[in-house]
């Protein structure tokens, strides 16, 4: 039976919300007056455990509890109500270089920090030229942290807090600093950790990151957990909620679907208020939305499942004779990354054009790198060698992508590999 690291127990944190700095005087002079305060429990009564050697996501969106929840299982604040332990020696990579002092040097900083979270200076000692060597940042370690980039604050601190030798280390959006090659070094010794059985907890928003480092994970929403258990199922319950399904059904329902005429499908993407339209409307985009194969609303893609992005068009002006129907996709800087049209895919729409409403439905894998993306709507025509625009909505909604892959590039080229011995 696998040993537990940390165990946690109807674990409460309440904190007292003022209106304002003068009620918190009030209730502190005159205890024994009506109280101010109302009450918010930033973690609600959530239990979990951990083995040895566990790396578990902790996901959820901004304001959930996963910060207070940190702080609690590495001591910084103390919980309300209910237990939790934890076996072992803790790293956290919570706010880098918190505590560092400006006025003294690399080196100094690097003692002043490693005794401030318990360890010797013979330990310290041990360790100093593996954390010199880690942050990379030349002789500018003899010189005063207040001369620093952020960028080298950012190593260094990075540097002392994973150059230690934790049961437990956790993370807290602190892998992507500093350049590409020092991000390359933090992966490789999150790799480490993994491979010498260590316990891990990683907080990130890039649920990317999660699925490929992660074995198990936590979802929590408004203090308390909504998923635990296999990460691939539990960021698909997190993509649910940022969705915009309903979180009390998230576990116990499906993920709503769309067939109510009342209900349009644009209400469940993510609108860009930046998107901007145009066209003579002789045809006009009325909705759209992106779904997975059950027509489950999603604005969250992982890069190797089929999605559906629909369009519903309204015809205007029946003598229209070959419309065009059209997405594209790009990324934040405006470029074209994909995309296609319905003379691109050899589609006779000319049979349409006396029905009133119709939905274009473009089925297909989006093997694009993890980030964040726009797409764009459009419906037009060429008559005479010109292209007439019916209706056009540039980066009407947001999409993310994400993939268990590393890949080189904008897309996964789908490589199989192989490798023959030759004696």
């Amino acid at each position: 039976m696998s040993e537990q690291i940390i165990i946690a127990e109807n674990l409460v944190k309440q904190y007292k919300l003022y209106n304002n700095p003068k009620d918190r005087l009030k209730e502190a002079l005159f205890p024994f007056i009506k109280p101010r305060h109302v009450l918010f429990n930033a973690i609600d009564g959530i239990s979990f455990s951990i083995n040895k050697g566990d790396t578990v996501g902790i996901i959820g969106k901004n304001g959930s509890g996963k910060s207070t929840l940190l702080k609690i299982i590495t001591g910084v604040i103390h919980q309300t109500a209910g237990s939790i332990n934890v076996n072992g020696k803790i790293a956290a990579l919570l706010e880098l270089g918190a505590g560092f002092n400006p006025e003294m040097t690399g080196i100094e900083n690097i003692y002043l920090n490693g005794i401030v979270t318990g360890y010797s200076r013979k330990e310290i000692d041990n360790k100093l030229n593996e954390i010199i060597d880690f942050a990379d940042i030349g002789e500018y370690i003899h010189q005063p942290v207040k001369t620093y980039s952020s960028g080298m604050f950012a190593r260094l601190a990075f540097a002392v807090a994973i150059n230690v030798e934790p049961d437990i280390l956790i993370v807290d959006e602190a892998l992507a600093v500093g350049d590409m090659a020092f991000q390359v070094k933090c992966f490789k010794k999150f790799k480490d950790f993994k491979e010498q059985n260590k316990t891990i907890l990683f907080v990130s928003h890039d649920l990317s990151s999660v699925l490929k480092m992660c074995d198990k994970c936590i979802l929590l929403s408004h203090g308390q957990i909504k998923s635990q258990g296999d990460t691939k199922q539990v960021v698909d319950d997190y993509k649910k909620i940022l969705a915009a399904v309903e979180e009390d059904n998230i576990i116990s329902e499906a993920a709503v679907k769309i067939e109510d005429d009342s209900i349009t499908w644009k209400d469940k993407v993510k609108q860009n208020p930046g998107y901007s339209e145009y066209g003579n409307k002789r045809v006009t985009i009325i909705d759209y939305g992106i779904f997975d194969t059950d027509d489950n609303s999603i604005n969250i893609i992982s890069n190797d499942e089929v999605v559906k992005i629909k369009m519903k068009v309204q015809i205007n002006d029946n003598s229209i004779e070959y419309p065009i129907f059209a997405f594209t996709i790009r990324d934040f800087q405006g470029n074209d990354i994909c995309g296609t049209n319905t003379i691109y895919e050899n589609i006779d729409t000319t049979g349409f054009i006396n029905n009133k409403v119709l939905v274009i439905e473009f089925q297909q894998k989006l093997v694009l790198k993890p980030g964040k993306y726009t797409i764009s709507f459009g419906t037009t025509q060429f008559t005479e060698e010109k292209l007439e625009v019916f209706h056009r909505l540039y980066d009407m909604c947001l999409i993310e992508v994400h993939s268990i892959k590393n890949m080189v590039g904008i897309f996964d080229i789908g490589s199989k590999i192989k490798i023959n011995k030759i004696l």
